[in-house]
Parts: structure tokens; sequence; C-alpha cells
């Protein structure tokens, strides 16, 4: 251990760096703060209707491994980089490293507000889902006050568990990615013993209910046959992401080179494989498709109404419930460091210094986290306030997150198929797929975006398009005008070696030796 760690020290100082955040976490909790964010209870049961009101069983018996294996070429090409650059922030660091600062720069403001956004959406989902579940009881109502209420309590709970310490947020990850699993399975039995017969061939069954009754809440234009199929690849894709949070908690993670590209591929293997198990029972225990694609986004509640014992149905819901709220917790995690990291190297306009402070006594970003978890809260309250040509903004924005996200993975892979091997590039880390691999993958990334970009941007979401258009023109332009001339970017060559002395003090001062 105390080998490792020093070895995940001495990368940081080469990187220009000091060991601030407390280097407290093992492989598997890498993997779960990964597994965590994923939460297949999360997105794979608050997006379902994606699902069922598109092209139906087929879209989780054959939809959902298509989707994993997209999303899970990504994580095989960021695995690659993260062995060789294991730095917090890595998407911005990788983006910087394999192109220039433009790119590290663009690379940042697209996992940020990917980052910040989705923190809101994930929160935004728990609330609805425990409106679903148990609103009635508690007098919950679909408002505009109680929904944002609902959304700042739960992000505070979630901040204030990482303002003190990653010993206990990891703790509390593990403890997820146990929950997780066992609620996966726990639900395959339910629905499997829940089942009024076993119509296994729903599995492989296409259908095409974009546009009809009750779908058309979730589609409401009626497409083809394979489109239909293509949107409901939204649902794993939605799903299965996140996992650059192991990248995002390298400096708090021992042997760093190794157990961050294994908790980044591992967690997409892990999450499509129970993802799989407990929708495709789903899909064989609801009583009829056509009537379950007429639910829209509450077919997930609809089919434990119908099928499942009230008591049972209760217990799971909470232990969903609890896993949801840890998914949030995760995500403050991952994009706190994001910010952390970016701010460190002057990222942030005029606050950078701020949120690039680490607190001595919990050895955390606290500025960062705070700062990340109320723009969530924020960015929830104006957008759900404001309506664009009749549909609210935050419905809008969010279609636009995920796509940001991947454009961030996407960026510093293309980037990485140009660079490696050469002098930006010269070396592979421990986990190594080989050039010749890291290129095919790299490949297969870019493709994928392509695809992810062209079925993300379809009604109702085809505001993303504009969005997405318009924030790279903004960006291109603040760039062009200011940013160029103050951003200086991670520190290379002669900076390195000049921030030796100022390292050593640093690490001092958090009793790093």
């Amino acid at each position: 251990m105390a080998n490792h760690i020093s070895e995940d020290k001495k990368i940081l100082h080469d990187m220009g760096y000091a060991q601030e955040l407390a280097r407290t976490m093992g492989k598997f909790s890498n993997f779960a703060i990964s597994f965590s964010i994923i939460c297949i209870l999360s997105g794979g049961i608050n997006s379902l209707g994606q699902a069922t009101s598109g092209a139906g069983g087929a879209a989780i018996g054959i939809g959902w491994p298509v989707g994993v294996v997209i999303s899970g070429v990504f994580a095989l090409a960021l695995a690659q980089i993260s062995s060789a650059y294991p730095t917090a922030g890595g998407l911005y660091h990788w983006g910087s490293i394999l192109g220039n600062r433009f790119t590290g720069w663009l690379s940042a403001w697209l996992n940020l507000l990917g980052l910040v956004t989705v923190l809101g959406a994930i929160n935004v989902g728990t609330f609805y889902f425990f409106f679903g579940a148990f609103g009635s009881m508690f007098g919950l109502e679909d408002t505009l006050t109680h929904r944002v209420v609902f959304v700042a309590v739960i992000t505070g709970l979630q901040a204030i568990i990482n303002h003190y310490g990653i010993r206990l947020t990891a703790k509390l990850t593990d403890f997820s990615g146990y929950l997780i699993l066992g609620t996966a399975v726990l639900l395959t039995v339910v629905f499997l013993a829940s089942a009024n017969s076993f119509e296994i061939s729903r599995l492989w069954t296409f259908h095409n209910y974009t546009g009809t009754e009750g779908a058309s809440g979730v589609w409401p234009l009626a497409v083809s046959g394979l489109m239909a199929f293509l949107l409901g690849l939204l649902l794993p894709i939605y799903t299965i992401t996140g996992y650059d949070a192991s990248a995002h908690t390298s400096e708090e993670t021992t042997d760093a080179a190794r157990s961050v590209p294994s908790g980044m591929v591992s967690s997409v293997i892990w999450s499509g494989l129970f993802g799989w198990l407990f929708l495709s029972a789903f899909i064989i225990m609801i009583p009829n498709m056509d009537e379950a694609a007429k639910q829209g986004w509450n077919v997930f509640f609809w089919g434990m109404d119908q099928q499942v014992n009230p008591t049972i149905k209760n217990v799971l819901y909470i232990l969903i419930f609890v896993a949801q709220f840890l998914c949030g917790l995760a995500t403050v995690t991952s994009a706190s460091r994001m910010l952390y990291a970016f701010s460190r190297d002057g990222g942030i306009p005029a606050a950078s210094k701020a949120l690039a402070t680490v607190s001595v006594k919990h050895r955390t970003p606290v500025a960062a986290i705070w700062t990340s978890s109320i723009l969530a809260v924020l960015f929830v309250w104006l957008t759900s306030a404001v309506t664009i040509a009749g549909t609210p903004a935050y419905s809008i924005v969010v279609s636009c997150t995920v796509i940001f996200l991947f454009l961030s993975f996407a960026l510093p892979i293309a980037l990485g198929f140009i660079a490696i091997g050469g002098p930006k590039w010269p070396k592979m880390g421990p986990w190594n797929l080989g050039i010749g691999m890291y290129k095919l993958v790299a490949v297969l990334s870019v493709l994928a975006m392509v695809l992810i970009f062209v079925i993300g941007i379809q009604p109702p979401n085809d505001w993303a398009l504009i969005i997405t258009v318009g924030f790279f023109l903004l960006s291109l332009a603040i760039w062009v005008l200011f940013e160029n001339k103050r951003f200086r970017g991670p520190p290379i060559g002669e900076e390195i070696k000049r921030r030796q002395a100022e390292i050593a003090q640093t690490e001092a001062k958090f009793g790093e030796r």
C-alpha cells in the first residue's frame, strides 16, 4: 500500500500537482463510485418509458445490450488514457495534454456543465420516483415549490456528507454498490415470481408505439420502426454514463493507474449485466405490452401496481430510493472534483482560488462541493420556472446534458487517436489495450458519438441541436476574445519543475511526507 501511494504521488508531482486530497480509496471504492453514479436503479427505472413507449420489449432484450456496448467503447478508450494520466478532473487534463489549451478548456466546460446538470436531473428523477412511490403518503404534489425544495434538501444532504471527507463518502458509495447489486437481483426474482406467464419472446419482439396513445407523452411523433429502436437506445446510453467519476477521484485512489481504468470498465460491465436482468424480468412480468406503452413515463409504477404484492412493493421502493439518493451523493463527488481540478489551473475566472481550496481538516474541496451543489439546485429551479415555446426549459436542457457529457468523452478520445505513441502520449500506463486496439476503440467511440447526437436531438428533444450548436459558437467566441489570453492550462515543462518547492510546502501543510 505504501509503495502504491508513493508511486501515485510521484505521478502527481510529475504532472505539477501536490497531494492535497486524502488518498484513501481502494480499488473497490473507485469502482463503486462510478457504479453508484451509473445507478441502474435510477436511470434504468426513471427512463424506462423511453424503451417501452418506443420499440417495446425488444428495446430492452436487444436494445439494452446494444446501448451498453455503445457506452462501453467510450469507457474502454477513457480507461486507456486514465492509466497514463490518473488525475482529478481527468477529462480536462486529457484534453489539454493530448491536444492543447483550447481543447482542454472545452473538454472541461463540456464535462462540468454536463455533471452539474446531470446532478440536478438525477435528483429531479429521485423526486419523481419518491412522488410516484410515496407522494400520497406525504402530501407531496408535483409543483415547482415541492420539486425545488425536495431537490434542495437532498442535494444539501449529499453536499454535507461530501464536505466531511472522502472516507465517509467512500463507505456510503461502497454500500451503494452492494445495495444496487442486491436490489437488482431482488427485483429480478420478484418480477419473475409475479409474472402471469413467461413470454420470453417479448424480449426480441419489435413494436413501434411512437406517436400512439399514452406513448405520445414520451415520443410525440410517429417514426419508422428502426428509429423507434434507436430512440429506445437512449435508455441504456443515458443510464450507462458517469463512469468518469473513477477518473475524477484518481487523486484519492491508491494504485490509481490500475484501479481507475479497472473501475471504469467494470462499472459498465456489471451495470450492463444486472440492469439487463431486472429490466428484462420487468418486461416479462407486465401483463400486456400494448397497455404498458400507453403508460408512458409512468410504466414502472403501473407495472408494480398491477403485479407486485403491496408490502413487497413498498420495501423495494425504499431500497430504490436509498440507491437513488446515493447516486446523487456520488455525482456531487464527481462534479466537485472536476470543478476543483479545473479551478486549480485557473479555469474559472475570478473564482478559481477559492474553488481550488482544500480543507486541511477534512481533505475535501469544500468550496467546489457546495458550489456545484448550489448550481445544480439553481439549474433545476430556474429551468423549471421558464418555458420555451410551451416546453419547460428544464426538459430542453436535460436533453443536452448527456450529449455534453459524451462530447467531453469523445474529444480527448479523438485527440488520443492522433497522439498515442507520439511525443504527447509516449508512454502507456500499466492498464494497456495496445495502440492498435485503442485506435479501433477510439474510432468506434467517434462513430457512437455521431449516433448519440443524431438520436439525442429527435423530437421532443429537437431543441438540443440549437442549444448544442449555440454552446459551441459561444465557447469559440469566449475563447478567442477572453480565455485565450487569460487561461494557461495545466503546468508543462519548466513550470512543473518550478512548482516542486511549492508542492512540498503544500503537502507539509496537509501532513504529507
